[in-house]
């Protein structure tokens, strides 16, 4: 039986998208991406956030570029994948990334103003 690797999360930007051009061409943009969990214990009402690591490939990676800034509020689809490597003092690194299929900006978008009315614009990995 095959498994399913989905992951979907509606957070808030941490900071601008930082965007690369690989050698071959292909962009590549990534940002973190913090997901808020508010719950209640002991009649207090807390909140626990999380970081997450966005990974946005080649027609993804533009339309990043152009239209998401740090606090925009996203909606994003995609999966699951882990990395290793060795950094410059040959430690052993891991990551763990969503690599984003489904873009969708919710709110925040660059040329957002108060009274400024937008449809919600929603991208995805397989328009490219």
């Amino acid at each position: 039986m095959a498994g399913v690797n989905k992951v979907i999360l509606i957070g808030n930007v941490g900071k601008d998208p930082e965007v690369k051009v690989l050698e071959n061409g292909v962009r590549v943009a990534n940002f973190p991406l913090a997901t808020t969990e508010i719950y209640k214990k002991d009649g207090n009402r807390l909140e626990q956030t999380e970081w997450h690591n966005i990974v946005l490939w080649r027609g993804l990676a533009e339309v990043t570029e152009k239209i998401v800034r740090k606090g925009a509020t996203v909606y994003i689809e995609g999966k699951l994948r882990s990395r290793t490597w060795e950094d410059k003092d040959h430690v052993k690194r891991y990551s763990v990334e969503v690599v984003a299929d489904t873009l969708t900006v919710l709110s925040g978008r660059r040329d957002d103003s108060p009274g400024h009315h937008r449809d919600v614009e929603s991208f995805s990995a397989d328009n490219e």
